[in-house]
């Protein structure tokens, strides 16, 4: 009998289940991206405004890299990594082994919450300049949100090809990262 537990594969959990954790993980990393934005939005210039903006642009665009990486990495090289204890070897290995979880939260969640706090923000700064400059709304509208749409596709676009290229250096990186925290939480 006792073999029989040890041969017994671990059992996905159910689909209703993660999409129940993946919803409760946005609505909070939302809430804390939201309270960010506004909190650094109160009271701020339009060039504060525009690097908040730019923030949340690149920390969408990371985060794309990440989950396209999760997926393209190889796990045969990090395998030997974690094998000679590199650091952040064993994290990354942990990464790409469930890489459609990984990939789900930087894609979707991180990557659709950046995408929406860059909208806010956009619209905090089509207001500044329209008072600042007395602009028509309109047409710094469209302009405003064409431009953070571009921003966005475009640098995605081009990381694409960068994180599946270096899929594994990249979750390496993201591993050694993580195992600094693993470090400073064990003291």
């Amino acid at each position: 009998m006792g073999s029989q537990k040890q041969r017994k594969k671990k059992e996905p959990s159910s689909p209703i289940r993660w999409a129940a954790v993946v919803f409760c993980l946005a609505v909070v990393m939302s809430a804390g991206l939201s309270l960010t934005s506004e909190f650094l939005l109160s009271g701020a210039g339009l060039v504060l405004a525009v690097c908040v903006l730019l923030l949340f642009i690149l920390l969408g665009i990371l985060f794309d890299i990440i989950g396209v990486a999760v997926t393209a990495a190889d796990p045969r090289p990090l395998n030997s990594m974690a094998a000679h204890k590199e650091r952040g070897a064993k994290e990354a290995l942990r990464l790409v082994k469930n890489a459609n979880r990984v990939s789900s939260v930087c894609n979707d969640v991180v990557g659709d919450i950046c995408g929406i706090v860059s909208g806010v923000t956009g619209a905090v700064i089509v207001a500044r300049i329209c008072q600042t400059f007395g602009a028509p709304s309109i047409p710094v509208s469209v302009g405003v949100t064409a431009l953070i749409s571009g921003l966005t596709i475009g640098g995605k676009a081009l990381s694409k090809t960068f994180a599946i290229r270096r899929g594994t250096d990249v979750m390496h990186w993201v591993g050694r990262f993580l195992y600094i925290f693993r470090r400073r939480g064990k003291h």
